[in-house]
């Protein structure tokens, strides 16, 4: 529920592929952009969505404005960020199909990704069984699970997303800290690969 991570979505899509074809995995890390309580007031409203305008033109990457963040929405990204985790924990190659299905009913559909009714059908529809994905998502394992998420990528002083990482050794190496182009990245991660493949 991050626009510049929708933003990013083709772009990280590319790099997934470009380190799988190097044997290198990739990892998806949450990091709980916003934990709100209260529904959007109308200022706040404005803000996100000139972000998003700024974002579509950025990017070109569809957005729904007729109807988005309808009065009285909560953002909270703390339910879509758990039903990541829990999608790493049951079965992790749906991780990403379901990133990309949560992401599309946020910013093209307008449907209200803080449900829990409405990820369960997500995760349904990226390979998970309905049963087990329910279970999983309001259990205490999956909420200290996304708790660790957050506690980790507070603990390196990531306050901006997208944020991407390499990781060698243990070691850890920062590609970009916020959206940039494919064209920008993807020489980046070639070098780190490489160098990767010569340690």
């Amino acid at each position: 529920m991050c626009s510049w991570c929708w933003g990013f979505a083709p772009v990280v899509r590319a790099l997934a592929e470009q380190a799988g074809a190097a044997g290198v995995p990739t990892r998806l890390v949450l990091g709980g952009l916003r934990r709100e309580r209260a529904a959007l007031d109308p200022a706040t409203r404005a803000r996100i969505l000139a972000h998003w305008q700024a974002v579509h033109a950025g990017t070109g990457q569809p957005f729904g404005f007729d109807d988005a963040l309808p009065e009285g929405f909560v953002y909270d990204t703390e339910p879509a960020c758990r039903a990541l985790v829990v999608a790493r924990e049951l079965d992790e190659e749906s991780v990403w199909p379901l990133l990309e299905l949560i992401q599309h009913a946020f910013y093209v559909e307008g449907r209200d990704v803080t449900r829990a009714q409405v990820l369960v059908e997500l995760a349904e529809r990226a390979g998970i069984p309905r049963i087990e994905f329910a279970a999983a998502f309001d259990s205490p394992a999956m909420l200290a699970a996304t708790e660790a998420d957050f506690t980790w990528v507070q603990d390196l002083g990531i306050a901006g997303f997208p944020t991407l990482l390499a990781e060698r050794a243990g070691q850890l190496a920062l590609l970009t800290n916020g959206y940039q182009p494919l064209d920008a990245l993807a020489p980046l991660l070639g070098r780190w690969l490489e160098q990767a493949a010569h340690a």
